[in-house]
């Protein structure tokens, strides 16, 4: 296979993000999202937290935008399903970037993102907290009293002062 065969493989596949759901929803009782419309907006968040807190806006956004990209190959498990499933991240992670030219850079991205050593790994996990958070919000003003408890418990999750302050507002803050 070709270099650009390669390519459009990994396009192809990237695709199929949009139409995977979140597979949380069920629990939660209400609301529809899928993998993809979840990183767009982590993406977003991700982007002005870098511009807010002087990180490397670059790093950040990379690692939104591919924090979840080896769910094309696992899915998207949830907290009750990872209790009996163990997924393969690392390896289908190394089997979707084999052979593109971006690989070593994505991985080396994702590395740092998983340590939450460096601010920008910081301000990307929080991203996705808050991108979660900002769901659960829209599920709540929508009538379901569930949602609160999981806003409840992703908050605890955050970890820069900046998204605990965003935290905030999105909790003050009504869906329309």
């Amino acid at each position: 296979m070709n270099d650009l065969s390669r390519l459009a493989n990994f396009f192809f596949e990237t695709g199929i993000l949009q139409n995977l759901k979140r597979s949380g929803n069920i629990f939660l009782g209400s609301g529809e999202q899928t993998v993809a419309s979840h990183i767009f907006r982590v993406v977003i968040i991700g982007y002005v937290m870098s511009k807010i807190m002087n990180a490397d806006s670059y790093k950040v956004i990379l690692m939104c935008l591919f924090h979840d990209i080896e769910e094309t190959r696992t899915g998207d498990l949830n907290y009750l399903q990872q209790m009996y499933i163990k997924s393969d991240d690392e390896r289908a992670l190394k089997d979707l970037l084999n052979g593109l030219p971006i690989k070593d850079e994505i991985e080396t991205i994702l590395k740092e993102y998983a340590k939450l050593e460096t601010l920008e790994a910081k301000i990307a996990k929080d991203a996705d907290s808050l991108e979660l958070i900002l769901f659960l919000k829209e599920q709540l003003d929508k009538g379901n009293p569930q949602a609160q408890n999981w806003i409840n418990s992703a908050r605890k999750r955050l970890i820069t002062e900046t998204a605990k302050e965003l935290c905030v507002e999105i909790e003050n803050g009504r869906y329309y």
